[in-house]
């Protein structure tokens, strides 16, 4: 009965995979049309250590860098609420696996639309303030979707704080690419991946940690104030991030 009613509202389990599949085909293609680089690094001799010194090195050197990493990574530790989002939707709000799946979307449909929005009207300047006021905007966010107890709020709040995550990743590959040369580019990806993967991890732990310690609302609601709270620990100890435009 289960199934039957899951496919009146979709495609059910075999065709939502057959979806997934046919995308990942399509993906798989226009990789295949990308024509390969002969690498251009004169340092083809250093061991895969010393390059990653010399990345982190370079990141703690460079203040914008090392403000953009940071306030992502705490941001992230605090504030993400992918992993809390199916107990929500089982003890919060009662929505059952269509809801779900909605909010597992909105964070995505909010930064897919937000990237088309500023590849159509591209920030002009003060790209680090914009950047530090999405960072405490996505915490306002994660703190409404914590106490709604109504599904379309959580939804919209969802979307918004993917919104402004959005920006954040707009502007941080900016970042990253404008102050860092050319020699050092693939190092700093490297690092700037560890900050990102490692906060995503970390953050989903926390999240249940925090759940199981304080409880589900309480958990949340705490996560979105320290992610304001990192924001604006960054407006102040990172003047270099705050003053970047471009």
């Amino acid at each position: 009965m289960a199934s039957a009613d899951s496919s009146l509202h979709g495609f059910g389990n075999s065709g939502a995979l057959a979806i997934i599949c046919s995308l990942l085909l399509v993906a798989f293609g226009f990789l295949s049309k990308l024509k390969m680089r002969a690498p251009s690094l004169t340092s083809r001799d250093k061991n895969a250590w010393h390059s990653i010194k010399e990345g982190l090195s370079f990141v703690f050197k460079t203040k914008v860098l090392l403000g953009a990493m940071a306030l992502d990574m705490f941001a992230v530790l605090f504030g993400g609420v992918a992993a809390i989002i199916p107990a929500y939707t089982d003890s919060i709000l009662k929505v059952g696996p269509i809801g779900l799946g909605w909010l597992n979307a909105a964070i995505d449909i909010g930064a897919i639309f937000v990237v088309i929005l500023m590849l159509l009207f591209p920030m002009k300047k003060s790209q680090g303030i914009k950047l530090m006021l999405a960072a405490g905007g996505y915490g306002i966010c994660v703190i409404i979707f914590g106490i709604s107890s109504i599904f379309a709020i959580s939804f919209f709040a969802l979307v918004l704080a993917g919104m402004l995550d959005g920006v954040s990743v707009v502007v941080r590959g900016t970042v990253m690419q404008l102050k860092t040369p050319d020699q050092m580019r693939g190092r700093v990806s490297s690092v700037s991946s560890m900050f990102v993967n490692s906060s995503n991890e970390l953050g989903q732990f926390e999240s249940g940690l925090a759940a199981s310690m304080f409880g589900l609302v309480p958990s949340v609601v705490f996560g979105g104030f320290m992610t304001i709270l990192v924001a604006i620990i960054t407006w102040f100890k990172a003047p270099s991030l705050r003053k970047f435009q471009y």
